[in-house]
């Protein structure tokens, strides 16, 4: 009988890891420091991610619409300031990774905010194009990219919608997405992931991520 029970658990717990992506190790890649986060679409929720690296202990860059020449110039972002329409912060140790080190990570937060965009100077189509670049920079530097969706299915709109097009621009070229089950209630990123044979973590909830950052900087 004990034996039984013994079997019926290890199912059980068996079952529960595949349901659940974010406590299930096999599924949550590895990447290097040091990180550069930016937005893809310029909503608020890459300020979520830049809290959720704190809280895991992580240092990073921040820069909302970085150039690939921005991008190039490596940890400390040249120097630059915030700026009207622009913001630049250094959250990195530059003791262990100085001034101009490359960044092996870059984390783009998806969603889109017209009034974030229109802030910084930037239509749907310029953001599109700006983060094309970044990424194929990034492919061809071998910088490990994430893309994070945080938004639950009522960001998400309509197909055709500006977070669909920022969605298209990013989720596809990436080395990994991390996405809350909310977001994913339709299961576009699933077929996003599997279509182009890109590793998927579903959280339930933004907090996950804490551990799950942890896990994949560790």
């Amino acid at each position: 009988m004990k034996t039984k029970i013994l079997v019926v658990g290890l199912v059980l717990l068996g079952v529960l890891l595949f349901i659940n992506p974010a406590i299930n190790s096999q599924t949550i890649l590895k990447a290097k420091l040091p990180i550069l986060t930016t937005s893809a679409g310029q909503s608020s929720d890459v300020t979520t991610v830049n809290i959720i690296l704190e809280e895991a202990g992580l240092g990073y860059d921040y820069c909302d619409v970085p150039t690939v020449e921005i991008l190039a110039s490596g940890t400390g972002l040249g120097n630059r300031q915030s700026g009207s329409g622009f913001h630049a912060e250094v959250y990195t140790d530059l003791s262990k990774f100085p001034k101009g080190t490359p960044y092996n990570t870059v984390i783009f937060a998806i969603g889109a905010s017209l009034k974030g965009m229109g802030a910084s100077g930037l239509t749907v189509e310029t953001e599109e194009a700006r983060l094309k670049s970044l990424l194929n920079y990034c492919r061809a530097q071998k910088i490990f990219t994430i893309g994070v969706h945080l938004g639950g299915s009522s960001k998400r709109g309509a197909a055709g919608s500006d977070n669909e097009r920022m969605i298209d621009a990013v989720a596809p070229y990436v080395n990994y997405l991390i996405v809350t089950g909310e977001g994913n209630k339709d299961g576009r990123f699933t077929e996003i992931a599997r279509k182009n044979n890109i590793p998927l973590t579903q959280v339930t909830d933004a907090l996950d991520l804490v551990e799950i950052l942890k896990q994949v900087f560790q």
